[in-house]
C-alpha cells in the first residue's frame, strides 16, 4: 500500500513538471523555422537564456523530490534517466555510490539515440546533459583524439551542465579533446548565436580542462556564453553525499587553508569577497566553483571563457580568439585567481575583463591583441552607490594586477582601470590604441610602473575623474601626442621618459593638488613640456630634464604664461614702489637737498627753528618819516619845524637762536660791535617798516634816554622828509635791496609768507 502511494506521488510530480522519460529521435525534436529573425535579435537570445534557467530549476526540483521520497522507487530513479519538458530533453546523471566517473561510453549507453558515434570517429551529442551533486564526468579518449560535436540547430541545441558535480576534460598534447557546436543539417559548426548555441557550464563544484580545444559555443549571456564556471546562488546539496568523517575532514582542510592564506581569506568554510556590507558579498564556500584550465584554446565562442563566483581558479597557457563579445571574463565574486600566459585576440569587445566585485586576481605574461575595445579592463568600483534593493555593499574592490603582459593594436585603450583600490599595471608593453593606460572613476593608490607605451593616438597615460594618490614611475612613452595627462586627479610622476610628444609631455587640468613631477625626461616639441596653466592646487616640479624639448610657443603664448591676474597685480605694486622711490630721491623740495633725512621736518618742537609769521597790518603801516635837518632826533612830536619824531615800540621778547660766530670777526649786515646797525637802527629792531622786534639793551650802558644816541654810535645828518636810508626813494627797499621783491641776508623777508628765524639777523 505504501509503495503504491509513493509511486503515485512520484508520477504526479513528474506530470506536474512535464518531465517523463522519453526516447524520441533527434530529428523529431520540435524545431522552429531555420534561422528565424525576430526583432530585435537580443530579445530572442535573452528569452532563450531564461528558458535554460527554467529548465535547470525544474530538473533540480524533480530530482530532489524523487530522491527524498525514498523506497524502491527512489532507488530506481537514482540511475541515469532522460527527462523531457517543453524546453527540451535532459539526460540526468545522478551521483553513484562508486568513485568511478561517467565517461563518453556512459553517455552513449544512457543517451541512446541522442548520443551516437559518427563515421569519422567523432561523437554527436543531441541532448542536454545534467550532472547532479556529487557526480563526476570525464571526457577523454585513451585510444586517440576525442572529438565531441554538440548538436546546435535553429531552435534546438545541447548543453553540458554540472550542478555541484565535477567535470574533467582531459586530453594530451598529441591527442587533445575537441569540443564544438555542430549543425548536422549543414554539416558544419553553428556560427549563428541568435537562435541559441550549445554551451558548457559548471555551477559550483569543480571544473578542470587540459589540452582541449573548443569552438563556436555559447550565446548572449555569460553563463551560456561558451565555457562558463559559475558559483551557484542557491545552497548546494553536495554535503548530504558526504559522511560525518568526510565533512569534518573537509572542515579541517578549509581551516588550514585559511590559516595559510592569512586573515584575508575569510572565515572557516566561507569566502568574503570584500568587507561584508550586503548580501551579495557573502558567498558560502561550498557554493563556489573551483577549477583549472591549462593548454587549451577557445575559438569563436560568445564569451571565450567566463568565470564568476570562483575561488582560486587557474587559467594558464590558454589561447582565446574571435570571441563575439569578450575574451576572458572574471565576473563577480571571483577571488584569488591566477591568469598566466593567456593570449586573447580578435574579440569584438574587450580582451580581458576583471569585472566589479573581483579582487586579488593576478594577470601575468598575457597578451591582448587586436581586440575591438580594450585590451585589459579592470573594474574595482562598488556594486552600489547608495541604498539598493539587494542591499549591496558600498565598499570598493582591488588588489588586482597586470604584470609582464602585452596589449597591442586594440580598438580603444590598451588598459583601463575603473575605480578600486591598489590596482596596478607593471612591466607591460602597450602598442597602439587611442590611449595606452586610462585610470578613472576615483581610483585610489594605483601603481603604474615600468611600462613601455608607443604609438598611441592621443595620450600615453591618462588619469582623470578623481583619481587620488596614483604612482607613475619608470614608464617609457613614445609617439603619443601627450605623454601623461591628468584631469582632476593627483599623483606622483617620477622617472618617466617621454619621447616624440608634439603637444605636451605632461598636461595637468583642473584640480591637481598634491601632484609631484620629479626627475622625468622629456624629448619632443610643443608649446610647453609641462602644461599647468589650466590646473589648480599645489604642484611640485623638480629636476625634470627638458634639454631636448623644443618650445614652439609663440611670443603671445609665452607672454600669456605670465600674464595671470595675480602676476599683473604684483607687477603693478612693484612698479608703484619703484617709481615712488625714484621720485623721492629727486625731489629736492621735499628733502631740501640730497642726503637730508626725510623726517627732518618732524623733529620735536624744542629742536626746531623758530618761524616768524608776519602781521597782516605790516603792509598798511606807514614807515615813520625821518627827522628834518637840524632837528634833534628823538625830540618831542610837537617840536620846532613840526617834524615827527620816531618812537621805539616795545614788543614781547621772542627767543632768537644764538648767532653763529663769524670766522672773520665782523658783524653781519654791517653792524657795529656796540649793538647798533649800520643804518642807525638799534640792533634787534627792523628797519624801514619791518616787523618791530624787541630792542636789546647794551650789556654795558642799558637803555638810552629818548632821543639819545646809543653809546659808540656815529651821529648822522637828518634825511629829507620821505627819504629812505641809503638814498633810496620813498617806498623802495632800503640797504640796496632789489626792487623785484627778492631779499638777501640782512634784509627783511617778503611779507605774507612765514619764514624761519635765521640766526644773527
Amino acid at each position: 500500500m505504501g509503495g503504491t502511494i509513493r509511486r503515485s506521488l512520484v508520477a504526479g510530480l513528474a506530470l506536474t513538471f512535464g518531465l517523463l522519460p522519453l526516447t524520441l529521435p533527434l530529428a523529431l525534436l520540435p524545431t522552429a523555422p531555420a534561422h528565424a529573425a525576430p526583432s530585435p535579435e537580443g530579445d530572442r537570445q535573452a528569452a532563450l537564456v531564461d528558458q535554460e534557467d527554467q529548465r535547470l530549476l525544474q530538473t533540480r526540483a524533480v530530482l530532489a523530490a524523487i530522491l527524498q521520497s525514498g523506497g524502491v522507487t527512489a532507488v530506481a530513479w537514482k540511475t541515469p534517466q532522460i527527462y523531457g519538458s517543453s524546453h527540451g530533453k535532459t539526460l540526468v546523471l545522478p551521483a553513484l555510490n562508486t568513485d568511478q566517473p561517467y565517461t563518453m561510453a556512459d553517455l552513449i549507453k544512457y543517451g541512446g539515440k541522442y548520443v551516437r558515434k559518427l563515421p569519422d570517429g567523432s561523437y554527436l551529442l543531441g541532448i542536454h546533459v545534467f550532472l547532479s551533486d556529487g557526480a563526476s564526468l570525464l571526457l577523454q579518449s585513451s585510444s586517440g583524439p576525442l572529438t565531441l560535436r554538440m548538436g546546435s540547430i535553429p531552435g534546438a541545441f545541447s548543453s553540458i551542465v554540472s550542478f555541484g558535480g565535477k567535470v574533467t576534460v582531459q586530453g594530451t598534447k598529441q591527442n587533445p579533446v575537441r569540443i564544438t557546436s555542430w549543425d548536422f543539417r549543414a554539416g558544419k559548426p553553428d556560427t549563428d548565436p541568435n537562435d541559441g548555441r550549445a554551451y558548457i557550464r559548471a555551477v559550483g563544484g569543480e571544473f578542470h580542462m587540459k589540452y582541449a580545444a573548443t569552438g563556436n559555443l555559447g550565446f548572449w549571456g555569460g553563463r551560456t556564453g561558451g565555457v562558463a564556471l559559475t558559483g551557484t546562488d542557491r545552497p548546494s546539496s553536495e554535503q548530504k553525499h558526504l559522511t560525518k568523517e568526510q565533512r569534518h575532514a573537509n572542515k579541517q582542510k578549509r581551516q588550514q587553508e585559511n590559516q595559510n592564506r592569512g586573515s584575508g581569506g575569510g572565515g572557516p568554510g566561507d569566502i568574503e569577497v570584500e568587507k561584508p556590507g550586503g548580501t551579495a558579498t557573502h558567498v558560502p564556500a561550498a557554493d563556489l566553483v573551483t577549477g583549472s584550465i591549462d593548454h587549451s584554446t577557445f575559438n569563436g565562442n560568445a564569451y571565450g571563457l567566463f568565470v564568476s563566483g570562483s575561488n582560486q581558479s587557474k587559467v594558464t597557457n590558454v589561447k582565446i580568439a574571435n570571441s563575439l563579445v569578450d575574451g576572458l571574463v572574471m565576473h563577480r565574486f571571483t577571488k584569488n585567481a591566477t591568469i598566466e600566459n593567456v593570449t586573447v585576440s580578435g574579440s569584438r569587445g574587450d580582451g580581458f575583463v576583471l569585472a566589479r566585485a573581483t579582487e586579488k586576481i593576478r594577470v601575468t605574461g598575457s597578451a591582448a591583441l587586436n581586440n575591438g575595445h580594450n585590451g585589459f579592463t579592470v573594474n574595482g568600483t562598488a556594486l552600489a552607490e547608495g541604498p539598493s534593493a539587494s542591499g549591496e555593499s558600498l565598499e570598493t574592490f582591488g588588489d588586482s594586477s597586470i604584470n609582464n603582459s602585452r596589449a597591442e593594436n586594440n580598438g580603444h585603450y590598451g588598459v583601463e582601470l575603473l575605480g578600486g583600490d591598489k590596482l596596478s599595471v607593471q612591466n607591460t608593453k602597450i602598442v597602439g590604441g587611442d590611449m595606452g593606460i586610462v585610470v578613472r572613476a576615483a581610483a585610489t593608490r594605483v601603481q603604474i610602473s615600468g611600462n613601455r607605451l608607443s604609438k598611441q593616438t592621443r595620450q600615453g597615460i591618462s588619469l582623470r575623474d578623481g583619481v587620488k594618490d596614483a604612482s607613475l614611475a619608470g614608464n617609457s612613452i613614445v609617439g603619443a601626442r601627450t605623454g601623461i595627462y591628468l584631469r582632476n586627479s593627483s599623483g606622483k610622476l617620477t622617472g618617466n621618459v617621454i619621447k616624440g610628444a608634439n603637444a605636451h609631455a605632461i598636461t595637468l587640468l583642473g584640480n591637481s593638488d598634491g601632484t609631484e613631477i620629479r626627475s622625468n625626461t622629456f624629448e619632443g616639441s610643443g608649446t610647453s613640456a609641462i602644461s599647468t596653466s589650466r590646473s589648480d592646487g599645489k604642484i611640485k616640479k623638480q629636476d625634470n630634464n627638458t634639454d631636448r624639448w623644443k618650445d614652439t610657443a609663440s611670443l603671445w603664448m609665452k607672454a600669456r604664461r605670465y600674464l595671470k591676474p595675480m602676476n599683473f597685480i604684483w607687477a603693478c605694486v612693484f612698479t608703484v614702489v619703484i617709481v615712488s622711490m625714484i621720485r623721492s630721491r629727486n625731489n629736492r623740495r621735499r628733502f631740501a637737498r640730497l642726503g637730508r633725512h626725510p623726517y627732518a621736518l618732524q623733529m620735536p618742537m624744542e629742536e626746531r627753528k623758530v618761524w616768524r609769521l608776519p602781521h597782516r597790518g605790516d603792509r598798511q603801516r606807514a614807515r615813520p618819516p625821518a627827522a628834518p635837518v637840524g632837528g634833534s632826533v628823538g625830540g618831542p612830536a610837537g617840536g620846532s619845524g613840526g617834524v615827527r619824531r620816531s618812537t621805539t615800540v616795545t614788543v614781547p621778547q621772542i627767543p632768537v637762536p644764538a648767532r653763529r660766530p663769524n670766522p672773520q670777526g665782523a658783524q653781519a649786515n654791517g653792524a657795529h660791535a656796540n649793538g647798533v646797525q649800520s643804518n642807525g637802527v638799534p640792533n634787534g629792531a627792523q628797519a624801514n617798516g619791518g616787523q618791530p622786534r624787541r630792542p636789546q639793551p647794551h650789556p654795558q650802558h642799558g637803555p638810552q634816554p629818548h632821543g639819545a644816541q646809543p653809546h659808540g654810535a656815529q651821529p648822522r645828518a637828518p634825511r629829507p622828509n620821505g627819504a629812505q636810508p641809503n638814498g633810496a626813494p620813498n617806498g623802495a627797499p632800503s640797504n640796496g635791496a632789489p626792487s623785484n621783491g627778492a631779499w638777501s641776508a640782512g634784509q627783511p623777508p617778503r611779507q605774507g609768507l612765514p619764514q624761519p628765524e635765521r640766526g644773527g639777523v
